[in-house]
């Protein structure tokens, strides 16, 4: 077989092309740290890399809405704290007016420092995350949760949903709280109405009622569906202190009907004597004449009563109550009424706060769980693409010799002809 000059010239070239190539590849490899410099060194393991460096990138968008979620129930956390100060002084101006020797001055001074709490309520309850949204605005972070009306009751803007943010592939987690379930879905102690009629002749006055025990007013006191104007009891005093009390849906009345219950009041009828029935509890002052009744219905429209409006209705009746004995009824009652319903604010607000605590506890688990994903993935990426330095160092000191030996027999194999040959 004949070998051509020219063939004997490009074999070498390609050798040398070829050598210099990986002399080159190794440098390359040592200089950057890393085995894998194009895809075509290793498909399965180059596949397996972009796998990996797109879980990290989705890794670090979780981190960065881990630590959004944790800003924002921080500050929920931190205004529900300073909620719950507010509505502790609230409850103590509310004990303090309960205070019967009070005069207009005093009812009006702790009128207003109500007033001022009522606006420091208002503007915690209307309070933004570090995102500048709404944090009890429910799902709509750009509108206002809370308005004062012209009349000065308060209006919820909000809705019922929950702003979310996903911290792992399978993980939402609530990052805002609708204020309806946290400040206005409060049952109303005071959501029946009482009615004493013009005709009584004794002295007797009833109270508010207050609903004491709400399975008992849910299960026992008259109800029907639709609402009916009939949905609630009749008080009638026999003599001046023993009663029965009837349904007022009782087909009989005026005339004869049947007892729901009855009892006595105390010999001496002038202050605190006590009516229950159904969770409800009325407080009777004065002395009744026989004859007399009184009506306790349903007020449908009553049935909750947001935290604002709590605090509202206390400051009105303060700032109107008279000084006569009818203005202390007034007050007494409306005191009643308030710390009944701020109890009930602050404990719905204690399991809103547990909630945040259960979010703020996720968050930092998968937190942790996240960190721990990242550390086995950079380990998996490193023994994936990074360089063996003692092997490559190896590898570059073979290659540069059979470079070096490559280019040598290059120069004496271009030297040969056929003159040289023959001498």
């Amino acid at each position: 077989m004949r070998i051509s000059t020219i063939q004997a010239y490009n074999n070498s070239v390609s050798g040398l092309q070829r050598n210099y190539s990986n002399v080159t590849t190794t440098q390359e490899q040592i200089s950057t740290g890393k085995r894998l410099l194009t895809p075509a060194d290793d498909p399965v393991a180059s596949v397996r890399l972009l796998q990996l460096s797109q879980e990290q990138a989705l890794n670090d968008q979780y981190k960065s809405n881990i630590t959004a979620a944790k800003n924002s129930l921080n500050s929920e956390e931190s205004i529900l704290d300073s909620v719950g100060t507010v509505i502790h002084r609230i409850r103590e101006i509310a004990v303090q007016a309960g205070n019967g020797a009070l005069d207009s001055s005093d009812k009006n001074a702790l009128a207003t420092e109500l007033a001022q709490r009522e606006d420091e309520l208002l503007s915690l309850l209307n309070s933004k995350d570090a995102s500048g949204k709404y944090l009890f605005s429910g799902s709509q972070g750009e509108k206002q949760p809370f308005v004062r009306n012209a009349d000065g009751s308060y209006t919820y803007q909000g809705d019922e949903g929950q702003r979310q943010l996903q911290i792992s592939s399978s993980t939402l987690v609530p990052i805002s709280d609708s204020g309806k379930e946290l400040f206005e879905n409060v049952f109303n102690a005071n959501r029946v109405t009482t009615v004493q009629p013009a005709t009584n002749t004794g002295s007797g006055r009833i109270s508010v009622g207050q609903v004491e025990d709400k399975a008992a007013y849910d299960s026992t006191f008259p109800s029907s569906s639709p609402p009916a104007a009939t949905d609630g009891i009749g008080i009638r005093f026999l003599d001046n202190k023993n009663y029965e009390v009837y349904e007022l849906s009782d087909p009989a009345l005026p005339g004869s009907y049947t007892p729901r219950a009855s009892g006595a009041i105390d010999e001496n009828t002038q202050t605190n004597d006590f009516i229950r029935y159904g969770g409800v509890k009325v407080q009777l002052d004065g002395t009744p004449a026989t004859g007399d009744t009184f009506t306790i219905n349903r007020d449908p429209s009553q049935e909750k009563k947001g935290l604002l409006n709590v605090v509202a209705d206390l400051r009105v009746a303060l700032s109107t109550a008279a000084d006569d004995q009818e203005g202390s009824y007034a007050i007494r009652d409306a005191t009643g009424v308030a710390l009944s319903n701020l109890d009930a604010v602050s404990t719905q607000m204690l399991t809103g706060q547990g909630r945040v605590g259960a979010r703020l506890n996720t968050l930092e688990s998968t937190e942790t769980f996240i960190d721990d994903v990242k550390l086995v993935n950079i380990g998996v990426m490193s023994d994936l693409e990074d360089l063996d330095y003692a092997e490559a160092l190896s590898r570059l000191s073979l290659q540069s010799t059979v470079l070096q030996a490559a280019q040598q027999s290059y120069v004496k194999i271009s030297g040969l002809n056929l003159f040289s040959l023959m001498r």
